[in-house]
């Protein structure tokens, strides 16, 4: 090894690290406000980058008509729920009015929009449109209901929801796998690299959306209340935040963060419909260095994975995921040593 291929190798570490920093984030973002260990969190990233891929054929991707049923059944468990309650029935429309919404506009434009070959960002734009809203209404449907429960029955329901989602992604998209098209196809020379636009896009992606999220946790009340939650969740109900509403924007933003990441790393890997776990697994790595609780130590944590399979692939390519996933061994021990907790009751 010389020092340009340690230039390339870390430039490319640093690239995916980006991309893995948003799955952290959106990690350690699901765990402090639920305590869900959100195992699908790779799922979005291959519908993400799949649904795309499907529309750039110019047919409609199937993850619209699972969006709408999605809707279908929230809808319904709010009527029932509604009725049972003894709510105004004006009151039971306007939510399942508010549910439907979205996914029926969806359902109506995307069919139309496919076979129009629309420019790739506007693809990408109905991209998250689709995926987006499945955060929350996979929080309503699988979870929501258990929101008090312990953090291991919260795990079971994430390994559920993580072959449910994985076995619908091979039915949407099949086996076969895809890669998207760059957002930008120029390249720039800086020395010995040479750095392509999909990698400066993905930088600024990232980086404009950590610097979001921290505006938005730090001067939103809506982000004030979501820490709230995540620091005291009776705290905050006495407060009069609401923990179910804040659960839902919890995963909706990890499911934006996910989806997003897909179209980011699409054109860089070809993508299959359970290369989401793989992916996700790595962010999650980096949410555990940051004890599932800080964001600036998840960044820094996905970097480092980034780096650490960078450089494995170079010396050890059969071997680079054990060391990455290895790589949680020290910090695990270093932390239970750090904080160590008597038994619990």
């Amino acid at each position: 090894m010389d020092f340009t291929i340690a230039s390339i190798l870390a430039l490319d570490g640093v690239t995916n690290g980006a991309v893995y920093a948003l799955l952290a984030l959106a990690t350690v973002l699901v765990f402090t406000v639920t305590r869900v260990i959100f195992i699908p969190q790779g799922e979005f990233v291959t519908f993400g980058a799949l649904t795309l891929a499907v529309l750039q054929t110019g047919k409609t991707p199937d993850t619209v008509w699972f969006l709408l049923a999605l809707a279908m059944l929230v809808a319904v468990m709010d009527a029932v729920a509604g009725v049972r309650s003894g709510r105004p029935q004006g009151e039971i429309a306007k939510n399942v009015l508010k549910t439907m919404a979205l996914p029926v506009a969806l359902a109506v434009f995307v069919p139309w929009a496919a076979p129009q070959q629309l420019p790739l960002s506007i693809q990408a734009l109905m991209t998250l449109a689709i995926v987006t809203p499945m955060g929350g209404l996979i929080y309503r449907v699988a979870y929501e209901s258990l929101a008090d429960a312990s953090v291991l029955v919260l795990l079971i329901v994430s390994v559920g929801v993580h072959i449910a989602l994985t076995g619908l992604g091979l039915y949407f998209f099949g086996a076969e796998g895809s890669r998207n098209p760059s957002f930008w196809d120029e390249r720039f020379n800086v020395g010995v690299l040479a750095v392509s636009g999909q990698a400066l896009i993905m930088f600024a992606a990232s980086g404009a959306l950590i610097l979001a999220l921290y505006l938005f946790f730090e001067r939103s009340l809506w982000g004030k209340a979501l820490r709230a939650t995540a620091v005291n969740r009776l705290g905050a109900r006495l407060m009069g935040i609401s923990a179910t509403g804040a659960g839902r924007l919890a995963f909706t933003l990890a499911a934006f963060l996910g989806v997003l990441s897909g179209l980011l790393i699409g054109p860089t890997t070809t993508i299959f419909y359970e290369s989401g776990f793989l992916i996700g697994l790595k962010g999650f790595v980096a949410a555990v260095v940051a004890g599932l609780a800080s964001y600036p130590l998840a960044l820094v944590g996905a970097l480092g994975v980034g780096l650490l399979e960078s450089f494995a692939s170079f010396w050890a390519s059969s071997f680079k995921e054990v060391i990455v996933f290895a790589s949680i061994l020290p910090v695990l021990l270093w932390r239970s040593l750090r904080d160590p907790h008597g038994e619990e009751h």
